[in-house]
């Protein structure tokens, strides 16, 4: 009793207010009032829930995981009219997951070997310096491998290759022999180890493009004394790969690619090579774009060391 007087008037009010013994109350609410209050939030959140869930089946009715919906925005090349196609019409295409619609979508050249800002210096006496662009080569080359392209289609030179049936589309084929002394299979160098380096490349892949014309990739170099062969010849891309469909329905789709064979008449120069290299010959493909200095084009620097 006499610790019970002791105590201050806070600190039995503290207590009362988790638990009072004479009403049953636990932090000011008896049993039924918090089994009233739970249950209203069961059922104000559980609505919340089903409410979110039926907003988004909705919206979801209104897309398809093999369509985009939205190509508005992209200004190059011409989608529109591609999609107008009655072909395309009738044919479920598959977004190529890509977060920007201009950045991602515009027709866009890549490298390989890629490396560290666009350079590739290396020796040809020295095997170690150029280990790593040969062994990415061979990587990328993989898909095009005979054995890979045995199950694609011997589709008809300069024709588009146009399916209309919503099954898993066919692909053209594109064997790396057609890329010659770059394919790696007759010199497993690509031509580092002699001094003749070769740079593969290819276009972003975009679905339901048609290029127009004969579109082809051709380099420039500021050495007078650079030679470039191309491979397949004149740098050609083939009609015969587009339309590209999608990633889930193009399954074994391969990009068609455009060897480079770089080779300096003067091997004694130091002075780096720099290559810009541009889509030409399709209407609807530019490579001129202020906003856009990557549209079309590809700019990259070969070193070559003794």
């Amino acid at each position: 009793m006499a610790k019970e007087d002791n105590k201050t008037p806070a600190q039995s009010d503290w207590k009362q207010f988790i638990y009072n013994p004479r009403s049953g109350e636990f932090l000011g609410r008896t049993a039924s009032s918090w089994a009233l209050i739970l249950l209203f939030y069961l059922v104000f959140y559980g609505f919340l829930a089903g409410l979110f869930t039926l907003t988004m089946w909705v919206m979801l009715q209104t897309l398809d995981d093999s369509v985009p919906k939205y190509r508005d925005r992209v200004s190059s090349p011409d989608f529109q009219s591609a999609f107008r196609n009655p072909v395309f019409k009738q044919t479920w295409l598959s977004l190529a997951t890509f977060s920007h619609p201009r950045s991602q979508q515009a027709h866009c050249l890549m490298i390989s070997p890629k490396s560290a800002g666009l350079e590739i210096p290396f020796k040809q006496s020295d095997a170690r310096t150029y280990d790593l662009y040969v062994k990415a080569l061979h990587t990328f080359l993989v898909p095009y491998n005979d054995s890979k392209q045995l199950k694609n289609e011997a589709c008809a030179p300069g024709l588009y290759f146009m399916q209309d049936q919503p099954v898993e589309k066919k692909s053209c084929r594109f064997n790396r022999t057609s890329l010659g002394p770059c394919s790696g299979i007759e010199d497993p160098m690509f031509g580092y180890s002699t001094g003749s380096p070769c740079v593969i490349i290819k276009m972003n892949r975009i679905i339901g493009l048609l290029p127009q014309g004969n579109p082809k990739i051709n380099c420039t170099s500021k050495r007078d004394d650079v030679a470039l062969q191309y491979y397949p010849e004149n740098g050609k891309l083939d009609l015969m790969y587009y339309p590209y469909y999608g990633k889930k329905t193009h399954v074994n789709y391969v990009q068609p690619l455009v060897a480079v064979k770089i080779t300096p008449s003067n091997t004694n120069s130091t002075e780096p090579i720099v290559l810009e290299c541009k889509i030409h010959g399709s209407p609807n493909l530019r490579n001129e774009d202020e906003r856009d200095k990557f549209l079309g084009r590809v700019t990259f620097r070969v070193q070559i060391g003794e």
